[in-house]
């Protein structure tokens, strides 16, 4: 019964003051879209960040040669370290918990031609295994360099999607030759478009990828340029790098702590940055929308002051007919948390369909899609319960509080 009473008072507060109780209304409503939007937008750019990331591989590790800082065995500093390709077969012999390993060569500047289209690009020359770490999946009916190729050193070719665009137009590609410097290369195989947007795989897209032994042979390389690492698990990273120092450090004779002889990007160690960056960014963009709706708290138990100052006439005759002090009390904490009930479920609707509208923009790879977290929500709205509490407790323990006798001489 006390429920309905309660209802009926609120709805006839509100129709005799509308500007009030809108500009209440407005205050919880923004305070939760700038709580749940800041986070949602958040976590869409944290989502982007990885994806882009993952377009260079999923937690690999890029393996490049430098050059000795310490003297080691009698043998000075400054010597430089010249990786070749059975260095990666090495490694993965002696480290069991390589999951796969690839070296890779790398030729810049080379002219690729296509009928009269001419581009200068790089080839790069590699093994089968390498479509699996760097994410270089073929289109149908095409395929990546195999087993087969590596072995006889055939004159295949695997096209970026970019650089087949340029050389073919909207023409075929498989099944046609193209000219690498001079040398005709039968095309097996093009690349779908990365979904992630990065340095790293617009690189791909413009790439020549022919087997690691051809590339040896034609351009004479006896070194190759760098190797690509995944371990069977991201979290033996750290344990691979150490090994990997330990193994090239006893063939080429450099001191395994010597970290210049080895240049090393762990990209999950890059994943675990990014994950500690946006999880202090999350946390400052909540203090942020938690003042917020702390602000709009303060709004309305402003509010509730006033509400109390006019209706003390009414809350004496409510007292003075036998009205309980936890009945005034229960009823302004009951008002107080209905509008704030009100006001942060039209801002989470209007957060919710700003989320869901914004993809149409296309603007992903700027800034991402931004995420609705349904445990956003729950803690907003858990944040939202408590500021509504707290802004009417006060003032409705104030009108508890009120003398029957001098409220009805108001």
């Amino acid at each position: 019964m006390a429920f309905f009473v309660f209802i009926n008072q609120f709805l006839r507060d509100m129709r005799s003051q509308k500007l009030r109780t809108l500009l209440t209304l407005f205050g919880i409503i923004w305070g939760t879209v700038a709580v749940t939007l800041l986070l949602a937008f958040g976590e869409g750019l944290h989502n982007q960040q990885i994806k882009d990331m993952h377009g260079l591989g999923d937690r690999i590790i890029l393996l490049w040669s430098g050059a000795t800082s310490i003297p080691y065995q009698g043998l000075g500093k400054g010597r430089e370290i010249n990786f070749k390709e059975e260095d990666a077969f090495l490694l993965q012999k002696e480290i069991k918990e390589i999951g796969q390993i690839s070296p890779e060569y790398s030729e810049g500047n080379i002219q690729i031609k296509y009928g009269k289209n001419v581009f200068t690009q790089r080839v790069t020359g590699v093994y089968p295994v390498y479509k699996d770490l760097r994410n270089m999946i073929p289109e149908n009916r095409g395929r990546f360099i195999n087993e087969l190729d590596i072995k006889e050193r055939k004159r295949v070719v695997f096209l970026g999607d970019k650089l087949k665009n340029d050389l073919f137009k909207e023409n075929n590609a498989l099944g046609e030759y193209i000219l690498i410097n001079n040398t005709p290369f039968l095309v097996v195989g093009v690349m779908i478009k990365k979904e992630q947007n990065s340095n790293y795989s617009d690189r791909d897209a413009y790439k020549a990828v022919i087997p690691a032994t051809t590339l040896a042979v034609m351009f004479g390389r006896r070194n190759i340029d760098n190797m690509v690492i995944k371990p069977n698990v991201p979290k033996q990273n750290e344990y691979v790098i150490n090994r990997v120092y330990e193994v090239l450090g006893k063939k080429y004779k450099f001191d395994p702590k010597d970290k210049e002889a080895l240049l090393i990007w762990d990209t999950a160690e890059f994943d675990k940055f990014i994950n500690l960056l946006f999880m202090g960014m999350r946390v400052f963009l909540g203090i942020i929308g938690a003042f917020t709706l702390i602000v709009g708290g303060i709004g309305v138990s402003n509010i509730m002051n006033v509400v109390i100052e006019e209706r003390t006439r009414e809350i004496g005759i409510k007292m003075a007919t036998g009205a309980k002090r936890r009945y005034i009390l229960s009823q302004f904490v009951f008002e107080t948390l209905l509008i704030t009930f009100i006001g942060g479920a039209i801002g989470f609707l209007i957060s919710w369909g700003m989320t869901a509208v914004f993809p149409l923009f296309k603007l992903e790879e700027y800034v991402g899609n931004p995420v609705f977290s349904s445990s956003v929500a729950v803690i907003a709205a858990l944040i939202l319960g408590l500021i509504g509490f707290l802004a009417g407790f006060f003032p409705a323990r104030r009108a508890a509080s009120l003398n029957p006798i001098e409220a009805l001489r108001l």
